[in-house]
C-alpha cells in the first residue's frame, strides 16, 4: 500500500512478528493526554488505501492492558475514499495521572481489509426469532 509522509519524522507502521495479522501505527509527535481526555495524536502519514477496502484501527494490547489508554472510536475505520493524515483518537480513562506519548511510540494498530458492501431490501416482517435487546441471551 502506499503511503506519503506528512512529517519527516513519520514512522513506517512495521508488523510486530511474522505471524501478526494487524501492523503497528506510530505517534508522530509528542503530546500529554490529561485525565479524562481524548487527543488526537498525529501519525504523520497518509495512506493510499486501495479501492473496496478499508483501514480498521485497532487498541494495542500492550498499551490497553498496561496504561489508562484506550482507543476512543475502536474499531476506527478509515475509509478508501479518505486521503488526508491519519489521527488516532487515545483516551485517557485513569482518574488523575496523565500520560506521555512521544514521538515514536506504538499507539494503535491497523488492518486492511476487503469491504463486502450489501444492498437493502425492504419488507413489510423480519421474521421474529425471539431474541432482541441487550442480553438477551444472557450475561
Amino acid at each position: 500500500m502506499k503511503i506519503q509522509k506528512t512529517l519527516d519524522n513519520a514512522k513506517i507502521p512495521t508488523y510486530g512478528s511474522e505471524g501478526a495479522a494487524c501492523f503497528d501505527i506510530y505517534s508522530a509527535v509528542d503530546v500529554e493526554v490529561y485525565p479524562n481526555e481524548t487527543k488526537l495524536i498525529r501519525t504523520g502519514l497518509i495512506f493510499d488505501i486501495p479501492d473496496g477496502h478499508e483501514m480498521q484501527i485497532r487498541p494495542r494490547s500492550g498499551l490497553s492492558a498496561k496504561t489508562e489508554l484506550r482507543i476512543a472510536n475502536s474499531p476506527g475505520t478509515i475509509d478508501s475514499d479518505y486521503k488526508k493524515e491519519v489521527y488516532i483518537a487515545i483516551y485517557n480513562c485513569a482518574k488523575h495521572d496523565k500520560y506521555k506519548i512521544k514521538a515514536g511510540d506504538r499507539i494503535a494498530q491497523g488492518l486492511v481489509q476487503k469491504v463486502n458492501k450489501t444492498t437493502f431490501e425492504l419488507v413489510e416482517n423480519i421474521t421474529d426469532t425471539g431474541r432482541g435487546g441487550f442480553g438477551s441471551t444472557g450475561v
